[in-house]
């Protein structure tokens, strides 16, 4: 698919620069958390207009969409959303799934954007940023394999590592979407 210019995914919502602004700002601050973490991707897009059902995706050439408006009102997301969202993709280059390494890497990440002020949840468009803060984060508990929790013996650990379901070929063409469920 094609790579559409920032104008005419926002227009006519958001203007052109500050849509192209946004993604410039999106690619300094990706740069800096990929360049800590050890995470590559092939480049940053702003997801197209017709995307309603997700923020953002992952594609296994590394390719990573982030939608930039709300979906019902059009109006620009807060910037503290698309970095929240940026570590969630980019915790996917390592995970391609919700697993407990996956969370314990997208928080990781997560936190690093927040000691380094690029993630700010509580900045309003326009207010003065609050300056950055570190607040400790209670460890992941592991949790008990399913078959555990359901009575069942549990499989072997490589077993449950395996991604489940089929994959599709290595050779489609274009990009496709990591699988997340299945």
């Amino acid at each position: 698919m094609p790579r559409l210019p920032a104008r005419d995914i926002l227009a006519p919502t958001v203007d052109a620069p500050s849509a192209e602004q946004l993604l410039a700002r999106i690619h300094r601050d990706a740069a800096v958390l990929a360049a800590r973490f050890g995470l590559r991707y092939r480049c940053i897009e702003a997801e197209r207009p017709q995307v309603k059902r997700r923020y953002g995706v992952c594609f296994a050439d590394g390719t990573i969409r982030i939608r930039l408006r709300h979906a019902v009102t059009g109006r620009p997301l807060r910037y503290s959303s698309l970095v929240n969202t940026l570590c969630h993709e980019l915790a996917h280059l390592r995970h391609f799934d919700h697993g407990l390494r996956f969370r314990r890497l997208y928080f990781e990440i997560l936190e690093y954007a927040r000691d380094r002020g690029i993630y700010r949840p509580g900045e309003r468009a326009g207010a003065p940023a609050p300056p950055p803060r570190r607040v400790p984060r209670p460890a992941l508990a592991p949790r008990a394999p399913a078959a555990a929790r359901a009575g069942r013996p549990a499989r072997s650990a490589a077993a449950s590592e395996a991604p489940a379901g089929p994959r599709p070929p290595a050779d489609a063409a274009g990009p496709r979407q990591l699988s997340l469920f299945g």
